[in-house]
């Protein structure tokens, strides 16, 4: 049978005034676009109405512009979870008009699942082909998996977005599994290396609930990131040094261990230094994204095989990707992403869990979501599934930022994501500091000797030596957050006098 036809904006005026939103898409992978685009101009029309219009959504991980960025600005976002990336998203939550949750993203389809968020009104969801069946659609994927096996079970009424621009081809890349709902019985996931594929290419969807399927022809609103400079070249190095020291001295087996790394221009540059060592054997990719980096690799045969959640990739990488299909579905896996950021799975593996931090403290805790304690900046995404479970967990992040007027390394995080214990290693492009097995005035001598800039080394020294009181781990209450306040008040960390801060 077929399933009735519907415009997009006939699709968005189904859609209710505080009515919760669960999508399909994970990053701005995947995600539903052309409803969006409509749905946030028919927000601004209510909005000239004088009619009310705002909706609550979920989501795998962050959007896209049509859709976090363009509701944001239409002021028809009232409640959004996980996770965000987007600028303009940012911009109105922290001015308090959008109330935000920031979570784990493998703990979402969970907490769908036990009803933390409430009934889910609409699932809408993007596939590239469907089996319209009387009773059940079989519907394929596109570039990520998400949250959406579970959404179109919980949602009262999903909406379909067939999007051509993506080849049928997708439905190879997909392993699609639901574990049942927590508890006494719940069974293993049975994933024992990165490749292992336990369920099924397709979501099924009860046909009964599906109110229409748009058809759209519209690429991904992939994100470019810039290529590594001479910092995130010198961080990759210090890495792919690292791991070899670690494999030489048989921290990290002889076939070395599967490798997540998240998303931006350091993650492209680390994947670029492994790949170059003649240090590190041929590797697999365990991880929440692949970027383009991973797949150029993957090609090269330098990445034996990697599983995700999204590509997260520039358009022309898809195609190439759908182009070469019988060669990725034999080497690249999508799942959904609580399994993807299963704890379970990452320990079983032993993963070398790679991310990103906006700022790191002397003794080893790690900021990646505000900018002076106050600001969103993105969230806190994967990046706790994977350091709390992996097998070596490593933070990287230029020792600089805005030409040196800020250090990512300070006396105390003005806010933490991840603590110290949680934290093995600190890498920027000054060097390398190995926390393991160092209590905390070891740790601070190693942060600020081998990944502070330069610059703020004295004065890190002077605060540690000088200014925080004795005890475990030395801080002044007074002087802890003194880089943060020289910089609001004069826009320059460097500037920072410690004698201010004294009693």
């Amino acid at each position: 049978m077929a399933y009735k036809r519907i415009s997009a904006e006939e699709a968005a005026s189904l859609i209710r005034d505080k009515e919760m939103l669960a999508l399909s898409g994970f990053t701005p992978s995947g995600c539903p676009k052309g409803i969006f685009r409509a749905l946030s101009k028919r927000a601004i029309k209510l909005h000239e109405d004088g009619e009310e219009f705002a909706v609550g959504i979920l989501t795998g991980a962050s959007t896209c512009q049509s859709i976090e960025g363009d509701m944001a600005a239409a002021k028809a976002l009232r409640f959004r979870a996980p996770f965000s990336t987007n600028k303009d998203f940012r911009t109105h939550t922290n001015i308090g008009e959008i109330e935000y949750e920031d979570m784990h993203l493998g703990h979402m389809a969970e907490r769908l699942r036990r009803n933390f968020y409430g009934e889910i009104d609409w699932a809408i969801i993007e596939v590239s082909d469907m089996i319209e069946g009387q009773d059940i659609c079989k519907a394929f994927l596109t570039s990520a998996g998400g949250i959406t096996a579970t959404i179109v079970r919980l949602a009262k009424h999903v909406i379909i977005e067939h999007n051509s621009f993506h080849h049928s081809n997708a439905r190879y890349l997909h392993d699609t599994f639901e574990p049942i709902e927590c508890g006494f019985g719940r069974p293993p996931i049975p994933i024992v290396s990165p490749y292992d594929r336990v369920g099924d290419n397709f979501i099924a969807i009860d046909a009964w609930k599906i109110a229409g399927v748009v058809e759209t022809n519209i690429p991904e609103e992939a994100r470019t990131f810039n290529e590594p400079d001479e910092a995130t070249t010198q961080i990759g190095q210090n890495v792919a040094e690292l791991l070899a020291n670690d494999m030489r001295t048989g921290r990290i087996p002889s076939q070395f261990l599967p490798v997540q790394s998240g998303v931006g221009a350091t993650g492209n540059a680390v994947f670029k230094a492994l790949s170059a060592s003649p240090l590190i054997p041929r590797f697999h990719v365990y991880s929440e994204v692949v970027q383009d980096a991973a797949i150029h690799y993957m090609m090269e045969g330098k990445i034996i095989n990697a599983s995700a959640t999204a590509m997260t990739v520039t358009n022309e990488r898809l195609k190439m990707v759908y182009d070469n299909i019988d060669y990725f579905s034999k080497h690249l896996t999508l799942r959904q992403s609580e399994i993807a950021n299963s704890p379970e799975v990452i320990r079983r593996l032993g993963v070398i869990a790679l991310n990103t931090a906006l700022e790191c403290d002397i003794y080893g805790n790690e900021n990646s979501s505000h900018v002076c304690g106050s600001s969103l900046m993105n969230g806190i995404g994967g990046s706790c599934d994977y350091e709390r479970n992996g097998y070596l967990s490593i933070f990287t992040t230029p020792s600089t930022a805005k030409n040196g007027k800020i250090s990512a390394i300070v006396p105390m995080c003005c806010h933490v994501d991840s603590t110290e214990h949680d934290v093995d290693v600190i890498v920027t492009e000054q060097g390398v500091a190995d926390l393991r097995g160092k209590g905390p005035i070891h740790r601070a001598h190693e942060i600020i000797e081998n990944c502070a800039h330069p610059d703020y080394r004295p004065l890190l020294r002077d605060y540690l030596k000088h200014i925080a009181p004795m005890g475990h781990e030395p801080q002044s209450m007074r002087a802890a957050l003194a880089f943060h306040d020289t910089f609001l008040r004069k826009g320059d960390m460097r500037l920072t006098d410690f004698a201010e801060y004294q009693v």
